[in-house]
Protein backbone atom coordinates (compact mmCIF):
# COMPACT_ATOMS: atom_id res chain seq x y z
CA UNK A 1 0.00 0.00 0.00
CA UNK A 2 1.19 3.51 -0.78
CA UNK A 3 0.47 5.47 2.40
CA UNK A 4 1.87 8.71 0.99
CA UNK A 5 -0.51 8.50 -1.95
CA UNK A 6 -3.45 8.06 0.43
CA UNK A 7 -2.31 10.98 2.59
CA UNK A 8 -1.86 13.13 -0.52
CA UNK A 9 -5.42 12.35 -1.57
CA UNK A 10 -6.70 14.26 1.48
CA UNK A 11 -3.85 16.71 2.16
CA UNK A 12 -3.14 18.03 -1.34
CA UNK A 13 -4.26 21.56 -0.44
CA UNK A 14 -2.58 21.59 2.99
CA UNK A 15 1.21 21.48 2.48
CA UNK A 16 2.12 22.70 5.98
CA UNK A 17 -0.17 20.22 7.68
CA UNK A 18 0.96 17.45 5.33
CA UNK A 19 4.57 18.12 6.33
CA UNK A 20 3.70 17.99 10.03
CA UNK A 21 1.70 14.78 9.56
CA UNK A 22 4.45 13.06 7.54
CA UNK A 23 7.24 14.15 9.90
CA UNK A 24 5.31 13.01 12.97
CA UNK A 25 4.09 9.76 11.43
CA UNK A 26 7.53 8.85 10.11
CA UNK A 27 9.04 9.29 13.57
CA UNK A 28 6.27 7.17 15.12
CA UNK A 29 6.74 4.54 12.41
CA UNK A 30 10.50 4.29 12.97
CA UNK A 31 10.13 3.91 16.73
CA UNK A 32 7.32 1.35 16.38
CA UNK A 33 9.38 -0.71 13.95
CA UNK A 34 12.41 -0.60 16.27
CA UNK A 35 10.20 -1.95 19.06
CA UNK A 36 8.82 -4.73 16.86
CA UNK A 37 12.31 -5.69 15.72
CA UNK A 38 13.66 -5.68 19.29
CA UNK A 39 10.82 -7.98 20.44
CA UNK A 40 10.37 -10.85 18.00
CA UNK A 41 8.50 -12.70 20.76
CA UNK A 42 5.51 -10.42 20.08
CA UNK A 43 5.19 -11.72 16.50
CA UNK A 44 4.09 -8.25 15.44
CA UNK A 45 3.22 -7.66 11.79
CA UNK A 46 5.89 -5.16 10.74
CA UNK A 47 4.32 -4.35 7.40
CA UNK A 48 1.05 -3.50 9.10
CA UNK A 49 2.87 -1.46 11.75
CA UNK A 50 4.62 0.60 9.06
CA UNK A 51 1.37 1.32 7.23
CA UNK A 52 -0.82 1.96 10.27
CA UNK A 53 1.80 4.17 11.94
CA UNK A 54 1.92 6.35 8.83
CA UNK A 55 -1.89 6.62 8.76
CA UNK A 56 -2.82 6.77 12.46
CA UNK A 57 -3.29 10.58 12.48
CA UNK A 58 -4.87 11.01 9.04
CA UNK A 59 -8.01 12.44 10.71
CA UNK A 60 -6.31 15.61 12.01
CA UNK A 61 -7.33 17.42 8.83
CA UNK A 62 -10.93 17.52 10.09
CA UNK A 63 -10.01 19.19 13.39
CA UNK A 64 -9.52 22.71 14.60
CA UNK A 65 -5.91 23.11 15.80
CA UNK A 66 -4.56 26.22 14.06
CA UNK A 67 -1.12 25.97 15.73
CA UNK A 68 -0.46 22.91 13.57
CA UNK A 69 -2.33 24.17 10.48
CA UNK A 70 -5.51 22.19 11.18
CA UNK A 71 -8.47 24.33 10.16
CA UNK A 72 -11.34 21.87 10.36
CA UNK A 73 -14.46 22.16 12.47
CA UNK A 74 -14.09 19.25 14.90
CA UNK A 75 -12.49 19.04 18.34
CA UNK A 76 -9.01 17.56 18.29
CA UNK A 77 -10.11 14.67 20.53
CA UNK A 78 -12.19 13.50 17.52
CA UNK A 79 -9.23 13.06 15.15
CA UNK A 80 -8.83 9.35 15.86
CA UNK A 81 -12.48 8.56 15.35
CA UNK A 82 -12.68 10.73 12.21
CA UNK A 83 -9.52 9.20 10.81
CA UNK A 84 -10.97 5.75 11.44
CA UNK A 85 -14.09 6.65 9.47
CA UNK A 86 -11.92 7.82 6.58
CA UNK A 87 -9.79 4.65 6.66
CA UNK A 88 -12.87 2.42 6.72
CA UNK A 89 -14.19 4.29 3.70
CA UNK A 90 -10.85 3.54 2.02
CA UNK A 91 -11.26 -0.17 2.76
CA UNK A 92 -8.74 -0.30 5.62
CA UNK A 93 -10.69 -1.51 8.69
CA UNK A 94 -7.63 -2.78 10.64
CA UNK A 95 -5.79 0.49 10.07
CA UNK A 96 -8.94 2.27 11.23
CA UNK A 97 -8.69 0.50 14.59
CA UNK A 98 -5.22 1.97 15.11
CA UNK A 99 -6.47 5.47 14.25
CA UNK A 100 -9.39 5.33 16.67
CA UNK A 101 -7.49 3.63 19.49
CA UNK A 102 -4.25 5.64 19.69
CA UNK A 103 -5.36 8.76 21.62
CA UNK A 104 -3.71 8.95 25.02
CA UNK A 105 -3.03 5.33 25.85
CA UNK A 106 -6.45 4.51 24.54
CA UNK A 107 -9.71 5.85 25.88
CA UNK A 108 -11.94 3.55 27.90
CA UNK A 109 -15.72 3.72 27.68
CA UNK A 110 -15.81 5.10 31.24
CA UNK A 111 -13.30 7.83 30.34
CA UNK A 112 -15.29 8.84 27.26
CA UNK A 113 -18.51 8.93 29.28
CA UNK A 114 -16.98 10.76 32.26
CA UNK A 115 -15.31 13.45 30.13
CA UNK A 116 -18.24 13.97 27.77
CA UNK A 117 -15.98 13.86 24.72
CA UNK A 118 -17.81 14.37 21.40
CA UNK A 119 -17.13 10.87 20.13
CA UNK A 120 -19.39 7.81 20.08
CA UNK A 121 -19.63 6.03 23.42
CA UNK A 122 -17.41 3.00 23.05
CA UNK A 123 -14.08 1.65 24.22
CA UNK A 124 -11.10 3.01 22.28
CA UNK A 125 -8.39 0.92 23.96
CA UNK A 126 -5.63 -0.61 21.84
CA UNK A 127 -6.16 -4.36 21.67
CA UNK A 128 -3.61 -5.96 19.36
CA UNK A 129 0.12 -5.84 19.95
CA UNK A 130 0.49 -3.71 16.81
CA UNK A 131 -2.08 -1.19 18.11
CA UNK A 132 -0.30 -1.05 21.46
CA UNK A 133 3.14 -0.56 19.91
CA UNK A 134 1.95 2.27 17.66
CA UNK A 135 0.01 3.94 20.47
CA UNK A 136 3.07 3.79 22.72
CA UNK A 137 5.47 5.05 20.03
CA UNK A 138 3.12 7.93 19.21
CA UNK A 139 3.42 9.34 22.72
CA UNK A 140 7.06 10.37 22.13
CA UNK A 141 6.37 12.77 19.23
CA UNK A 142 4.31 15.94 19.35
CA UNK A 143 2.89 17.50 16.21
CA UNK A 144 3.44 20.99 17.64
CA UNK A 145 7.20 20.36 18.15
CA UNK A 146 7.96 17.95 15.32
CA UNK A 147 11.72 18.22 15.75
CA UNK A 148 11.72 16.89 19.32
CA UNK A 149 11.50 13.44 20.87
CA UNK A 150 9.96 13.48 24.32
CA UNK A 151 11.57 11.75 27.28
CA UNK A 152 9.65 9.11 29.22
CA UNK A 153 9.14 11.67 32.00
CA UNK A 154 7.71 14.25 29.58
CA UNK A 155 5.39 11.62 28.09
CA UNK A 156 4.10 10.72 31.53
CA UNK A 157 3.49 14.40 32.29
CA UNK A 158 1.67 14.95 29.00
CA UNK A 159 -0.69 12.01 29.39
CA UNK A 160 -1.71 12.94 32.94
CA UNK A 161 -4.55 14.91 31.33
CA UNK A 162 -6.15 11.53 30.57
CA UNK A 163 -5.77 10.41 34.20
CA UNK A 164 -3.77 8.05 36.39
CA UNK A 165 -5.05 4.95 34.58
CA UNK A 166 -3.61 6.27 31.33
CA UNK A 167 -0.22 6.79 32.95
CA UNK A 168 -0.40 3.28 34.42
CA UNK A 169 -1.07 1.82 30.94
CA UNK A 170 1.89 3.79 29.58
CA UNK A 171 4.12 2.46 32.38
CA UNK A 172 3.18 -1.13 31.55
CA UNK A 173 4.03 -0.54 27.88
CA UNK A 174 7.27 1.20 28.80
CA UNK A 175 8.33 -1.89 30.73
CA UNK A 176 7.22 -4.22 27.92
CA UNK A 177 8.73 -2.32 25.02
CA UNK A 178 11.88 -0.78 26.42
CA UNK A 179 13.29 -3.78 28.28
Amino acid sequence: MDCIKLIDKYYVDCPELRNILLTHSTAVCKRALRIAEAHPEFHADRTFIAEAAMLHDIGIIFCNAPKIYCFGTHHYIEHGFLGAELLRKEGLPQHAHVAERHTGTGLTLDEVRMNGWPIPLQDYSPRTIEEQIICYADKFYSKSHIDQELSVERVRASIWRYGADSVARFNVWNTMFES
